[in-house]
């Protein structure tokens, strides 16, 4: 028992004198990084740009290569937020900087006070690299873009979508510069991803517009969308075939006369679906020379039904005096 309780003892000695080692080792870390920070530094440091006070009638064409490389002396406590942080420096396009009829044109010389005027007083800029930047720029344009619904819908199974997916609005206006506005055709959601569906949907999809340049503007950035979905069920109606393209002076005998022709659609729309809504035909001037069949082809169909199949694969013929 006396053993037992010298060894506890010694044991949490041993723990209390680490500890108060480990105290004294982070204590000195921090003296010594105080110490360093308290010191005087140059470092360089690559400033991206960012554009302000932009004429509404204007866009600057975007340039991720212009950036400034500035050199700064002061504390190493000064210094840390531009290590942690990508740094980033204003350019003011209301003042301090020239037009030319094609681009803006900034000179560190001119728009040194304003430069300054973003750093702490206890901050010394040393150099600036390079000495001015050009800006292109073009005058705004308004393009109207047609919206590109992204989507993988899968239905429960006897259910599908009738009609097209409604997307509202269906399109988007961008107003940017007209050489960047040529090169956009159409605007993509981000993928919409729903399953096993049995009902109707109306929900709302995100547009891309992160992959654009920032400096284009759009009229929304999301859409909505609706898609009716119902109960489907397949038909299957036998409808008359017709041989078209059959050259003058041939006489044809050609079975069967009917093929069958299945298809899906749904319940509300089962009763309306006619033979008359289907034409199947078979073009003669398909035909390979020697073969006595014809292939049948679904001519006509009906918009309230979909996934058409003709049950026979030919259609037997001969010539006949």
């Amino acid at each position: 028992m006396i053993n037992k309780i010298k060894s506890e003892i010694l044991s949490f000695v041993k723990t209390k004198k680490i500890n108060i080692f480990l105290l004294f080792l982070a204590l000195a870390f921090i003296i010594l990084l105080l110490t360093k920070l308290s010191k005087s530094y140059t470092n360089t440091f690559v400033f991206t740009i960012n554009k302000i006070h932009v004429p509404e009638e204007e866009v600057i064409l975007n340039d991720t290569s212009q950036v400034l490389e500035i050199t700064l002396k002061t504390f190493g406590f000064n210094l840390l937020q531009y290590h942690f942080a990508k740094p980033e420096i204003n350019i003011d396009f209301a003042k301090n900087i020239d037009k030319t009829d094609s681009a803006y044109v900034w000179n560190k010389n001119k728009a040194f006070a304003n430069l300054h005027s973003q750093f702490s007083k206890n901050i010394e800029l040393v150099n600036i690299v390079p000495d001015s930047l050009w800006f292109a720029y073009d005058v705004n344009a308004v393009k109207k873009v047609p919206v590109k619904l992204l989507s993988k819908i899968s239905y429960s199974p006897g259910y599908n979508v009738t009609g097209a997916i409604k997307v509202e609005p269906d399109s988007v206006k961008i107003i940017g510069a007209k050489a960047i506005l040529d090169t956009i055709d159409e605007i993509e959601t981000d993928t919409v991803v729903l399953n096993n569906v049995k009902q109707n949907i109306s929900k709302t999809a995100n547009l891309k517009i992160q992959k654009f340049q920032k400096d284009l503007k759009f009229s929304v950035k999301k859409v909505g969308f609706k898609v009716q979905v119902e109960k489907y069920t397949e038909g299957t109606l036998p409808i008359t075939v017709h041989i078209i393209n059959v050259p003058i002076g041939v006489h044809l005998k050609y079975f069967p006369k009917k093929v069958n022709v299945s298809y899906y659609t749904s319940l509300a729309n089962f009763n309306s679906i006619k033979p008359k809504d289907f034409k199947v035909v078979c073009d003669y001037s398909k035909l390979v020379k020697g073969q006595t069949r014809l292939v049948p082809e679904l001519e006509k169909m009906p918009e309230t039904a979909k996934y058409f199949k003709i049950k026979q694969e030919f259609v037997e013929f001969i010539i006949t005096e």
